[in-house]
């Protein structure tokens, strides 16, 4: 039953990732690896301060970590938007490749959002 989610998840990611190289190459500009960087930096605030973690316990100082780091996870998270839309608005990338970019910005999403699922059905191992 692993193998199956493996390859739905791995097909998920590399349509992802084709779709965000097919947004710089169809209209060849590269601004739109821009949102690339996001996709690295988005999880950083979470793993930094604690999150999914019980390194500080359950206090409320911990709480607050936790929450400040899930805040600024969400928060550049919306840079993964509003990068490739302020770059449109500025007319530096064309209306297609804004589109080829929020449709990767939406498979690499669920792709997260199936792993997830994925994890917690997993949890009795």
């Amino acid at each position: 039953m692993l193998i199956p989610r493996i390859l739905v998840l791995a097909l998920m990611f590399s349509t992802g990732v084709l779709l965000q190289l097919l947004g710089c190459v169809l209209y060849r500009n590269y601004w739109p690896m821009l949102t690339g960087i996001m996709y690295v930096l988005v999880p950083m605030p979470y793993l930094f301060f604690g999150g999914g973690t019980d390194t500080y316990g359950y206090s409320s100082i911990a709480s607050g970590w936790v929450d400040a780091g899930k805040f600024l996870t969400g928060f550049s998270a919306v840079g993964s938007i509003a990068i490739p839309a302020i770059l449109a608005h500025a007319q530096v990338i064309t209306t297609g490749a804004l589109l080829m970019e929020l449709a990767a910005v939406f498979v690499l999403g669920a792709t997260f959002l199936v792993y997830d699922y994925f994890a917690s059905q997993d949890s009795g191992y």
